[in-house]
């Protein structure tokens, strides 16, 4: 038994639409062909990086300006394999100091990216995101100290970058 009849939502003159939405998080949206050749001359720079050795600079230039907004999951789809490569491509011992270096608002880009990656587990290595995510929430300035499953003392990124990025209603 449904409580209303009408949908009330539909009646309104008020309501935001999906378009509306994006447009007040993202601005005006791109067209797709131009975010798709943005993506893939950033990916070509990343590699070139990669292969000079300069980890930091590939790994903020793969966060630098992700792709947001609706029908561009080529796109996106795209970024996300060049952030995963970059995040494979570097040592464990390096990722602390790495993080470190990032500014805040890439350390949110980059936890988007963790979770965008763990979402697919088949196609990402998942002991390599769960690394790098153990050091963003350890290295954030903004941490408390709380219990962990363990029992251990760890440092966790609680009203931080976590809920930063989950509340934040542009995905990668």
């Amino acid at each position: 038994m449904a409580f209303r009849k009408i949908d009330i939502d539909a009646l309104e003159e008020d309501a935001l639409g999906q378009d509306e939405l994006d447009f007040q998080e993202i601005g005006e949206p791109r067209p797709p062909h131009e975010v798709e050749d943005e993506v893939n001359s950033r990916s070509q720079e990343v590699r070139f990086l990669l292969q000079r050795g300069n980890a930091a600079g590939a790994l903020s230039s793969a966060l630098n300006n992700p792709p947001y907004g609706r029908h561009l999951e080529a796109a996106k789809a795209r970024n996300t394999q060049t952030v995963m490569e970059v995040l494979n491509s570097i040592k464990v011992a390096d990722v602390a100091q790495l993080v470190k270096n990032l500014t805040f608002e890439e350390q949110d880009v980059l936890m988007k990216y963790l979770y965008a990656g763990m979402a697919a587990p088949e196609q990402n290595n998942s002991g390599v995101l769960l690394a790098w995510h153990e050091k963003v929430i350890d290295t954030n300035p903004n941490s408390r100290a709380s219990l962990d499953l363990s029992g251990r003392l760890s440092e966790i990124a609680g009203p931080g970058c976590i809920i930063r990025v989950i509340t934040d209603r542009r995905t990668v």
